[in-house]
């Protein structure tokens, strides 16, 4: 039997958001492989081996899962979101260039909803018009860059959105974050606070980028900053079409 690799995105977290095309992949794998919080998110089956790990080590996982499907497996690398935004696609890719005797494998990549755009879609629409999105992670890039990246992107004007904003070991990151944006002129801009969207515990919190905290954010939390149009139609928040 001819092995397949499968790098799927499983949504925000609903299984509602789940496509129907990565139900079908899911049904029909061997191995699922992939950070332990989101393999747990598939259901245990008969016929089916389940491959969690942690959380830094994408590349093992990718090449574990590359060296499941050579050996015939029908295996899904699954993310939440989407697997080609800050996620499980690219790792997969790199290994791949590292591991050239694996490069005729069948190889699909199925999009998934993206946090940024469950939680702009909870607000109303904020991306509307031009965005960019960054993460503020500084594990595989050094902090100047995304300093670098958040103040051109305030002079561009584009709505920002903010991924892995605060973590347990680095919660000074988000505050510098907030103090850039601040002082590139955005702090009249509206700042949505999406955590855990799609989830029991959602919570979507909108309020001016200078009332902004460091501690409204965690890991679960997408943030969002609008663009100098955005605004606010009752309860939700817009871009508008038009740029004058």
């Amino acid at each position: 039997m001819t092995g397949t690799l499968t790098i799927a995105g499983l949504g925000p977290g609903d299984d509602a958001l789940v496509t129907p095309e990565v139900t079908a992949a899911l049904a029909a794998a061997t191995d699922i492989v992939g950070y332990a919080p989101y393999v747990a998110r598939v259901r245990p089956r008969e016929g089916l081996t389940l491959h969690p790990s942690d959380n830094r080590v994408e590349l093992q996982r990718a090449g574990e899962a590359l060296r499941l499907a050579s050996e015939g497996r029908q295996v899904v690398v699954v993310s939440s979101g989407d697997p080609g935004v800050f996620a499980m696609a690219s790792a997969v890719f790199e290994a791949l260039e590292d591991n050239p005797q694996w490069q005729s494998l069948p190889i699909r990549v199925l999009p998934g909803v993206t946090a940024m755009l469950a939680a702009a879609a909870c607000a109303g629409a904020p991306l509307g018009h031009d965005f960019c999105a960054i993460n503020l992670s500084d594990n595989l890039k050094p902090w100047t860059v995304i300093e670098k990246r958040l103040r051109l992107a305030a002079e561009a004007d584009f709505a920002i959105a903010m991924y892995n904003p605060r973590s347990a070991s680095r919660p000074e990151g988000f505050a510098r974050a907030l103090e850039i944006l601040k002082e590139a002129g955005c702090g009249g801009r509206m700042a949505i606070f999406a955590r855990a969207v799609s989830a029991p515990d959602e919570r979507i919190e909108t309020v001016r980028l200078c009332e902004a905290r460091p501690d409204m954010a965690d890991m679960r939390t997408l943030v969002i900053v609008g663009n100098s149009a955005t605004r606010r139609v009752g309860r939700w928040v817009y871009a508008p079409r038009q740029v004058r």
